[in-house]
């Protein structure tokens, strides 16, 4: 194994045996409404920090087949300025991308001052489904995780916040997830023939996970394992995780007027503005 150096690794390292289902429901829908809108409040405020002070930020989001990436990302970004974030669908590269660096692509999504950029699949599927399908070499896949590290080290040195999260449900759940999507005219375009073959590499991809988790959660970027067999409470605890870790160390409040504002608002408009 190509083992990374010179990265501080979370410890003790996670693995997806290790979660805990229990205490993750929440009481009914008024309880997770008022929830939601607390920490969809904080959120704002975090991305009107984020804004004033020209910070950048990456929100990184991996997870089995129907572990409600897509639902905690819509509960992210349902209240914010539209035009300070940017989600990025990650699919598989076109032969352009093919022909570059597997990170080139990623590099080319970064964000700009004062934006969110998420991510909804990453560079880590060069060490999960390009390891398992093939589609990546044993040397590529096993040099990626220092590359991954270093990539990742570079722009966290740069000033970028990157949060992590890895949506972990059961294969059971994800049963029921795949018959209601096959039964929901709505919801079936969601459910692919990729889908139902992964499915059958669980236990595959499980491994993949715990290694990607063992060689790539450092203390500057470490992974959240999100449990999401229950919708409810894992929007909630994507929230109040990114909120958390985005906010840390950063002053949210709303930043003072300009002074010029305030005398031209006056002047122009005979408006008097209250100032602490």
């Amino acid at each position: 194994m190509h083992k990374p150096s010179a990265i501080i690794l979370e410890t003790p390292s996670k693995t997806l045996q290790s979660v805990n289902f229990e205490n993750t429901t929440l009481a009914d829908k008024d309880e997770y409404l008022k929830k939601l809108k607390k920490w969809q409040k904080k959120m704002l405020q975090v991305q009107q920090a984020y804004f004033h002070q020209n910070r950048r930020a990456i929100l990184v989001f991996e997870g089995w087949d129907a572990s409600g990436k897509g639902g905690a990302i819509r509960r992210i970004t349902e209240k914010l300025d539209p035009r300070g974030v940017t989600v990025h669908p990650i699919s598989a590269p076109t032969p352009l991308e093919q022909s570059k660096h597997y990170l080139h692509r990623f590099q080319a999504r970064l964000p700009e001052a004062g934006t969110i950029a998420i991510f909804d699949r990453s560079w880590y599927g060069r060490v999960l489904v390009e390891r398992i399908e093939g589609f990546a070499t044993e040397k590529e896949w096993q040099r990626a995780y220092q590359e991954i590290n270093e990539f990742e080290r570079s722009l966290i040195d740069d000033g970028v916040r990157i949060v992590k999260v890895f949506m972990h449900i059961t294969p059971e759940e994800q049963l029921k997830r795949f018959e209601e999507r096959l039964n929901n005219p709505v919801k079936r375009w969601k459910l692919t023939t990729e889908d139902i073959r992964n499915r059958a590499k669980w236990e595959e991809y499980e491994t993949s996970t715990n290694e990607m988790f063992q060689y790539t959660s450092t203390e500057a970027a470490p992974w959240n394992i999100i449990r999401g067999n229950h919708k409810w409470f894992a929007r909630i605890d994507v929230l109040k995780t990114v909120v958390n870790q985005l906010a840390e160390g950063i002053d949210t409040s709303p930043p003072a007027i300009n002074p010029e504002v305030i005398q031209h608002a006056y002047e122009a408009l005979g408006i008097t503005i209250k100032t602490e």
